[in-house]
């Protein structure tokens, strides 16, 4: 059984809660002097209270989607890996359509109605790095078949579970009750965490002498989408979407790859990227790499991009608020900014899911379907295996 199946869940529980009732009973007996009644007292308290922490860990790990596995909790999570594409030419991203899934709104089962989740790989032709993502495709994709839509890449922070982006923060039953209320236009999400190196958490480098992963991200990830669905292929066509690591990976791409994106939104965004153990050293010794993607030194000091950026805080419980009102200081034209400050709100789901609705709304309302877009060599129709 998964880390993350409720299975394991329900079993931790129920063992914490019948040790702890065994503890109970045994405690008259084990109260008694000597090594062995000693020995019990401390065995049936470090069991009953590995079991209970265990519980908590579980449900935390649950709510939160901090491991996706028992490999990616234990450091040993080496898929999906870097990879060789052999296609002609060895440029571009490859795209594979794995599985379907319902999305979780009224009649989600049809495509038609509900729209469709595909979980896809991709393999990166000149990152040479694969990764799996969820790709949402709105009910208007299935009933216009020539229709094309923008598209918003979705990101989770460090680690990271790319389920969680449909399953605990809703994204595709968000969007669909924004285009169902008139508030916004469909899009096709491609929902994924950005950890594409695991263990590492590369904060969407271009690694020297390591993974490649803005080029990922900005070429390979677009190149794969665009030859699979019919999406637009100007940038006025693209954006993306963060929280956390994910946030600062965001407004990153758009800021250093403007012909790629045209907007982004940072969630609770970091505005450089650290050096410590997830990360090593991303910089190559180079003060020049730790300024370039440092994003308040990119404004300061270099040409301010033509996209459009927003980015969300708290004026309590959020440890970025002061380098978010730095941040909005510091841009200028061309480079167009809005921000969402709550009260309060820590740096968790609950607060993302107040930001995320009017986060989507803005980003629709930045994109535009493009007809330029080439169409794939057949149309992607509803996988009969959903689940």
């Amino acid at each position: 059984m998964g880390l993350t199946s409720k299975k394991v869940l329900l079993l931790a529980v129920v063992l914490a809660v019948a040790l702890f009732a065994v503890t109970v009973w045994l405690w008259p007996r084990l109260s008694r002097k000597g090594v062995l009644p000693v020995l019990g007292r401390v065995g049936v308290l470090v069991t009953t209270q590995f079991a209970l922490i265990a519980a908590l860990a579980l449900a935390g790990n649950d709510n939160f989607g901090f491991y996706a596995s028992w490999a990616d909790l234990f450091g040993q999570e080496t898929t999906p890996g870097v990879v060789v594409d052999h296609a002609a030419g060895g440029s571009g991203g490859q795209l594979r359509v794995l599985d379907s899934l319902a999305v979780n709104v009224p009649g989600g089962a049809v495509p038609t109605i509900g729209g469709q989740i595909q979980k896809v790989a991709l393999a990166g032709g000149l990152s040479k790095i694969s990764t799996t993502a969820y790709v949402y495709l709105p009910p208007e994709y299935f009933r216009e078949p020539q229709r094309v839509f923008p598209a918003a890449v979705v990101l989770t922070g460090y680690p990271g579970v790319a389920e969680a982006l449909y399953k605990k923060m809703k994204y595709p039953s968000i969007e669909a009750s924004l285009v169902h209320g008139g508030r916004a236009q469909p899009m096709v999400l491609v929902m994924l965490r950005p950890t594409v190196a695991p263990p590492r958490d590369t904060e969407c480098m271009n690694v020297p002498h390591g993974p490649q992963t803005e080029t990922f991200f900005a070429k390979d990830l677009r190149a794969g989408i665009l030859a699979h669905y019919r999406v637009g292929a100007g940038a006025a066509s693209w954006g993306v979407i963060g929280d956390s690591t994910g946030g600062y990976c965001a407004l990153k791409l758009a800021m250093e790859d403007p012909k790629d994106y045209s907007a982004a939104v940072g969630l609770s965004a970091d505005y450089a990227a650290p050096k410590d153990a997830t990360t090593g050293d991303l910089f190559g010794g180079s003060t020049r790499v730790r300024e370039e993607n440092n994003l308040p030194w990119r404004l300061q000091h270099l040409p301010q991009p033509p996209v459009s950026l927003l980015v969300t805080s708290s004026r309590q419980g959020e440890k970025n608020y002061h380098a978010t009102l730095r941040f909005i200081s510091l841009v200028k034209g061309p480079t167009k900014l809005s921000s969402i400050i709550l009260p309060s709100g820590g740096h968790n789901f609950t607060t993302w899911g107040r930001e995320i609705p009017p986060a989507l709304q803005w980003l629709s309302g930045r994109l535009v379907p493009d007809a330029s877009a080439p169409r794939p060599s057949s149309s992607v129709v509803a996988i009969s295996r959903g689940r």
